[in-house]
């Protein structure tokens, strides 16, 4: 697997290019697997393909604090990300993986070889619901899926020296919660691992055997997508 460290000036830019290594990858002749590691630099909020802004995010806060709300291209509902959130991205071939061409059955792979990564640094990391890592009974990384004909990306966020108390101020509760979080408000809810963004990105390294680093990346595409869809108005009001 081949491994992109790569965080782009933009939150659009930044979507855009998980979707584009997506797509490079459908469009190869065989598999084309990279984990991409990146952190934005600003505060945003990022809600599901499907998600409808008004039910998950509390938009007047965002409008306050100039916090910029975007759509992602796979499911789930909204997170916030910036600084002390690290993002992870992975590109992984149904040819290389087989079995993998449902929902559930990608949490369960990824998520079983994230919590394994980070295990011989934080013991009791672990799975629950449907797309969570947590410590003990906090959630520390939420995730989301895209699956398409040879190849899937499977992205989430790594918490670890987020201002936690700004989840709470932008983003209202989620419609759907998973029985382990027993009601519980985002500050209760959340924390932050005692670790490093590069521990982090070393252990998913581990994890993936992402042994052969990335100079290239989908510059045209990126761009394209940018353009026709993460900025585009009609976008971000789908859902």
């Amino acid at each position: 697997m081949h491994y992109l460290d790569l965080t782009l000036p933009t939150t659009a830019e930044n979507l855009a290019l998980d979707a584009a290594l997506l797509d490079e990858a459908e469009s190869a002749d065989s598999p084309m697997e990279t984990l991409r590691v990146w952190e934005s630099p600003r505060p945003a909020v990022i809600i599901g393909r499907s998600s409808v802004a008004a039910n998950e995010v509390e938009l007047d806060a965002c409008r306050r604090e100039g916090v910029e709300v975007m759509r992602r291209d796979s499911g789930g509902a909204a997170v916030v990300i910036g600084p002390g959130c690290l993002m992870y991205a992975l590109v992984i071939s149904h040819q290389r993986t087989p079995g993998l061409r449902q929902v559930d059955a990608a949490h369960c792979l990824v998520l079983r070889h994230l919590a394994a990564a980070l295990r011989p640094l934080v013991p009791d990391a672990q799975c629950n619901g449907t797309s969570d890592v947590v410590v003990g009974d906090r959630k520390i990384s939420g995730n989301s899926v895209r699956i398409k004909r040879s190849h899937f990306l499977y992205h989430g966020t790594l918490l670890y020296d987020f201002p936690l108390e700004r989840i709470g101020r932008l983003l209202k509760m989620p419609p759907r919660m998973p029985e382990y979080r027993a009601g519980r408000a985002h500050g209760q809810f959340v924390a932050n691992l005692p670790l490093t963004a590069e521990q982090l990105g070393a252990a998913l390294r581990r994890a993936w055997k992402a042994e052969q680093e990335r100079v290239d990346w989908p510059r045209e595409r990126v761009a394209q997508l940018v353009a026709e869809r993460y900025t585009d108005a009609r976008w971000k009001l789908l859902g």
